[in-house]
């Protein structure tokens, strides 16, 4: 039997290892549920011998504002599992079982001590390049992979979740923020939401990338959309952008891992030329940088740092106004013209 405090829901969990055939009838399985989770409940499931995850999406994120979202995502989230398993099959967990109906699905566990957080490392100053280098690597497989496939489009013609996990909260309540800027933040939106070129993740953030010991494997792909995959390379390098202003002493380090991989993914894209994917990941990378701090999501860990919040607004702001069209360029704007991206 299971150890829960709610008898109803616990005995659908059950259930639910039972009918897929992960839990064998009269197996003792405890459920622990996994924190760090804003959009989903998560929990590690030990059973005799062997661990698994349980993944349900939840239909009002634990934010502090208002913030509903489909719990259809959940669906979404098992098919791009299941895809991304046969084009880079060491960066995603095994996936294992789905029910539609209860909207759970189980992967394999993998354990924090073989698989630590990209997120945790940054922040505690460690920034391994061969990291940033294999995150490029992996995110140019997977849009390679999926780029113009008219099958994979109809599968994940996902735009109404898109937009309620993406584009509303981070880009438009920032435009409500700064009006000044309300004009190009729209045309942001708009432009993401009619380009369909490939397979998007949707959160491509060190929070949702272990370390393993020979590839990075991604997490949590509930914002899976076939849409523009200049929104995922973005919004990776976005949080080394906002980590190189909050870690001061580690900013160089940061900012080299920003160009390593931004080159690393640039280098392997095939599936359009680099130049129009660069313009468009360069002009969306501030207003994500002014969304993390000003949208709907602000990032944790700027929360007591007022000083460093007036930083991303000083250094973001005038690039949403006057877009770039490279990311040399927007790395130039942010550190200086001693780093500076490879043509």
């Amino acid at each position: 039997m299971a150890s829960a405090s709610d008898a109803p829901a616990q005995a659908v969990l059950d259930r639910f290892l039972h009918s897929h055939g992960l839990a064998g009838e009269g197996e003792q399985v405890t459920w622990t549920p996994l924190k760090g989770g804003v959009s989903s409940d998560i929990w590690r499931v030990d059973l005799p011998g062997r661990t698994i995850c349980v993944k349900r999406a939840l239909p009002q994120l634990r934010v502090g504002l208002n913030w509903r979202a489909p719990v259809s995502r959940n669906r979404y989230e098992w098919e791009w599992l299941q895809l991304a398993a046969g084009i880079v099959p060491r960066s995603v967990p095994q996936p294992l079982a789905h029910d539609p109906q209860l909207g759970l699905f189980a992967m394999a566990y993998l354990p924090p001590e073989r698989y630590p957080l990209w997120k945790q490392q940054l922040l505690e100053g460690k920034v391994d390049l061969r990291t940033a280098e294999r995150v490029g690597h992996v995110l140019a497989a997977l849009h390679n992979a999926t780029a113009g496939r008219a099958e994979i489009a109809a599968a994940f013609d996902t735009l109404e979740n898109f937009h309620a996990l993406r584009l509303e909260p981070y880009l438009l309540v920032t435009a409500q923020r700064h009006p000044d800027l309300r004009t190009a933040l729209q045309g942001l939106v708009d432009r993401t939401a009619r380009t369909r070129i490939a397979l998007v993740h949707g959160d491509v953030s060190p929070k949702n990338i272990l370390v393993g010991a020979d590839a990075p494997v991604l997490l949590d792909a509930e914002c899976a959309w076939f849409g523009d995959p200049a929104f995922d390379i973005a919004f990776c390098l976005n949080h080394l952008l906002l980590k190189s202003v909050l870690l001061s002493e580690h900013r160089g380090e940061l900012l080299q891992a920003f160009e390593t991989l931004a080159n690393n993914y640039l280098g392997d894209v095939r599936f359009e030329p680099r130049a129009a994917l660069e313009a468009r990941a360069a002009s969306l990378l501030p207003g994500l940088a002014l969304a993390r701090i000003d949208g709907q999501s602000a990032v944790e860990y700027f929360v007591d740092h007022p000083i460093e919040q007036e930083m991303v607004r000083a250094l973001a702001r005038p690039l949403i106004a006057q877009p770039v069209d490279s990311l040399a360029a927007v790395l130039r704007a942010w550190s200086g013209p001693e780093l500076s991206l490879q043509a």
